[in-house]
């Protein structure tokens, strides 16, 4: 009867959800009542009579109990006998015959050695063969350690090493080619090969014991496999992977669903999904279901390819938190680059590969050492040969909580349609959300004391042949809460490397004590570069409420085709002198700053200059610029976009020499600048770059009650219009000038009011930064209740401009006007 009612209520469930859902509630409830169930677990399934079956034993539903999931977090304290099946208990519990298990202590051993050398960060561990062998772990480090070998480019290499993940290194001592001790009994032996090239040799040691229990005779369970040590204080614990890998393979072969009862179900590996093609797993509630891998590795579920998988209803719980998050981050290598702690001891919740559509709905992850939830898909270009990729992924009101990397991820750029909704992240070392893929929603989440939202990373890893017709990095970042600080990452949004066509508006920051919002235009040797940024509506509030407060800035600026309107950004209470809320920096051109409200800013806008250098000469004309600074793009799409431009050359001080060079062209090829005319150029060299039409406009602000209010501190360019703003002094003290003019800008239609203690000046003017007075235009200003109008550091500059129309009102002699 109970089944027969299952079957009934699925097939009615799309009726019922049309007729509304208190009509499913009670369907759930009754059926709940027939086969005396907890009424509340049921309506708490999504509100589907469908998944209510499950825990019914429904037909269309596959209970993991029902293939001998434990779904137990008991555990018994052990005595195992090296060489021998047979372990003595404490207590036998709930262990059952045919039950999997994990014995810590139980089997001592080596995990595969990786290896990397010089060169492409990214690229995959070679296999070590013969080159290393290792020996004699005593079991002094735990369950589970990593030893780290760095070999630097020598001709007499040498190595040192570090057995808990980068958090100390051990002095370097040479390579003899015989055995050479570490710690807790490990030996290592690098056989002779090229190791002066360098290289890094990483493995694991581990004591764990995973088999199956064949016999109980009391308390002595007999194992299909001996333990390789005698340990009397070994942990005997539940193994439900295989149990819950049976019941997704069968659930996959008979077209079925799958139910995880209310449990903790520990894992050792992956739950590998393979293909499926309209599969639901489904847990009991987020409270009552747990996926445990923190004796294990890998992702607690993984997904291959397929059309469309649900997984909702589960917590997954891994072994590396928030106060380890230096562990899992980079590695400071010398002999191999990019390499990372995750990596060497990884563990996540959900992992997708391929799949058509995947939702994740109400799914808890926390002290997961890689990313939590992350997908990766191949290129749609690789997908016209058979291969499926991804679609739409989306995450629902998840959370990653206490983990030390990144709690959402995108990790190559064929996948389309990812969204990450009303989530929770909280407490996260890596990045909140990193992708590189495209249409990306990350809407109505909080953050809090979390990495970065980055957009883009286009490498050469993840970049598609796609990417110059198509794009990739497209991002809506919207009505998102973020609070405190930004532990990794240096801000909490960031655009950059490619990451095409991004909107972020209507965010909240509150109590915000790091940067908030970057648009960068920074571009390697490997990536593309960034562009088409629309920021707007944010509120951004940099009250710091931390015991200490540091420099940081609210919105920057350094790509092309950037939109910031309609934002406030304000700190509570006095000026905040290392907060800046507005920077500009060049060469980004085509940038529209307007209708933002600043108050109390250290800085309220900025303007700064773009700088690079020289990494290689190649002749007198032409160069290959310097990985950083990045203030000269690499454009590969619009490889004309810098033809034109000057480079104002700079002296051993970081100042302008007086000589400046024209750029002919740039290959987007070889990566290499030309002259248009000969300059003796040697590696190192730095300079300016000066774009002769930057587009910048920067009207209709308030900026009040700042320290600097107006910082114009950049070459600037004959289209740099600022006008029709509004800046006043407000309760701000000691605000020495107004406005501070470096470069060529056209202040037209502005209010400048307020600036009346003593000194004060509404408009301090330099030369431009080449010392020339700048050929700008200052018109139809209105400047009142101004100590001083006008300060000139050289005499002469206001007279050199076009100064028509403007009004000073108490403030003392209006400066002369240019004929």
């Amino acid at each position: 009867m109970v089944k027969s009612l299952c079957t009934e209520a699925a097939r009615a469930a799309p009726s019922v959800r049309q007729s509304g859902r208190s009509l499913v509630h009670i369907a759930t409830i009754v059926l709940g009542l027939l086969v005396g169930l907890d009424s509340g677990l049921l309506v708490g399934l999504s509100g589907d009579p469908s998944l209510a079956c499950a825990a019914a034993g429904g037909p269309s539903w596959l209970d993991v109990r029902d293939v001998g999931a434990s779904g137990s977090d008991f555990e018994a304290q052990a005595a195992t006998v090296a060489g021998s099946p047979q372990i003595t208990v404490a207590d036998v519990g709930d262990f059952r015959v045919g039950q999997d298990v994990m014995v810590s202590k139980g089997n001592r051993r080596f995990t595969p050695i990786q290896l990397w050398g010089t060169g492409e960060p990214y690229r995959n561990a070679k296999a070590a063969e013969d080159a290393v062998e290792l020996r004699g772990y005593d079991g002094s480090a735990g369950s589970w350690a990593v030893f780290v070998l760095d070999i630097a480019p020598a001709s007499q290499p040498a190595f040192r090493w570090t057995a808990d993940l980068g958090r100390t290194w051990h002095d370097p001592v040479p390579i003899t080619h015989g055995w050479q001790s570490l710690a807790h009994g490990v030996e290592v032996k690098l056989n002779p090969r090229d190791w002066q090239a360098g290289y890094v040799v990483a493995f694991g040691v581990r004591d764990q014991l995973v088999s199956r229990i064949e016999k109980i005779e009391g308390h002595v369970l007999t194992l299909a496999d001996p333990a390789n040590q005698t340990a009397a204080d070994a942990i005997v614990r539940h193994d439900d992977t295989p149990a819950l890998q049976a019941a997704i393979d069968q659930a996959l072969k008979q077209r079925r669903n799958v139910y995880v009862s209310p449990g903790h179900y520990r894992l050792v590996r992956s739950v590998r999904i393979a293909k499926p093609d309209g599969l639901t797993i489904a847990g009991a509630g987020a409270s009552r279901t747990v996926l445990d891998i923190s004796d294990g590795e890998g992702a607690c579920l993984s997904v291959f390819e397929g059309t469309e998988v649900t997984v909702r209803d589960v917590r997954m719980v891994g072994f590396m938190g928030f106060d380890e998050r230096d562990r899992a981050g980079a590695l400071n290598t010398r002999g191999a680059a990019a390499i990372w702690g995750q990596a060497l001891k990884s563990c996540n919740a959900i992992s997708i590969y391929g799949t058509q559509r995947a939702l994740v709905e109400n799914c808890h992850a926390s002290r997961m050492s890689s990313e939590c939830f992350v997908g990766a898909s191949p290129s749609r270009t690789g997908a016209r040969g058979g291969q499926s990729y991804s679609q739409s992924i989306t995450y629902l009101r998840c959370s990653a909580t206490d983990c030390a990397r990144n709690a959402f991820n995108d990790v190559l750029c064929g996948a389309e349609n990812t969204a990450v909704l009303q989530c929770r992240i909280v407490d996260v070392g890596g990045c909140a959300w990193e992708g590189a893929s495209r249409f990306v929603k990350f809407v109505g989440n909080y953050v809090r004391n979390a990495g970065t939202v980055a957009m883009g990373n286009l490498g050469p890893a993840n970049r598609d042949a796609t990417y110059p017709e198509l794009g990739a990095g497209q991002h809506l970042v919207a009505d998102n809460v973020f609070e405190q600080t930004v532990p990794y990452g240096g801000c909490a949004i960031r655009s950059a490397r490619g990451a095409t066509q991004v909107i972020i508006r209507n965010n909240l920051f509150v109590n915000f004590g790091s940067s908030a919002i970057e648009a960068s235009g920074y571009s390697g040797p490997r990536d593309y570069p960034p562009g088409n940024t629309l920021i707007a509506g944010n509120m951004i509030d940099m009250t710091c409420v931390e015991a200490s407060s540091s420099p940081r800035i609210a919105v920057d600026i350094s790509a092309d085709d950037t939109h910031i309107g309609d934002n406030q950004i304000y700190v509570r209470g006095a000026v905040a002198a290392e907060v800046t809320a507005i920077r500009l920096c060049e060469p980004a051109v085509n940038v529209n700053v307007h209708d933002n409200l600043i108050r109390n800013c250290g800085l309220g806008l900025v303007t700064t200059r773009g700088r690079s250098g020289v990494l290689e000469v190649v002749d007198d004309r032409t160069f290959v610029r310097a990985a950083w600074p990045t203030g000269l793009p690499l454009a590969r799409i619009q490889p004309q976009l810098c033809q034109g431009w000057g480079l104002a050359w700079l002296d051993g001080n970081d100042r302008p020499a007086g000589a400046v060079s024209v750029i002919e062209s740039f290959d987007p090829q070889t990566l290499r600048f030309r002259l248009s005319a000969p300059r003796p150029m040697q590696a190192g060299d730095r300079f300016d770059v000066l774009v002769p039409a930057l587009n910048w406009t920067i009207h209709d602000n308030i900026i009040t009650g700042c320290g600097r209010p107006l910082v114009l501190d950049s070459y600037g360019s004959e289209t740099s219009v600022v006008r029709a703003n509004v800046i006043t002094r407000d309760a701000a003290t000691g605000v020495q000038t107004a406005v501070e003019i470096r470069g060529r800008f056209d202040l037209i239609g502005n209010r400048i009011s307020g600036f009346d203690e003593d000194g004060a000046a509404a408009l301090a003017l330099w030369p431009g930064r080449l010392g020339e007075p700048c050929a700008s235009v200052y018109r139809d200003n209105i400047i009142q209740r101004c100590s001083t109008a006008l300060r000139e550091n050289v005499p002469g500059l206001w007279s050199a401009a076009v100064t028509d129309g403007n009004s000073f009102i108490d403030c003392g002699a209006a400066p002369t006007t240019a004929p």
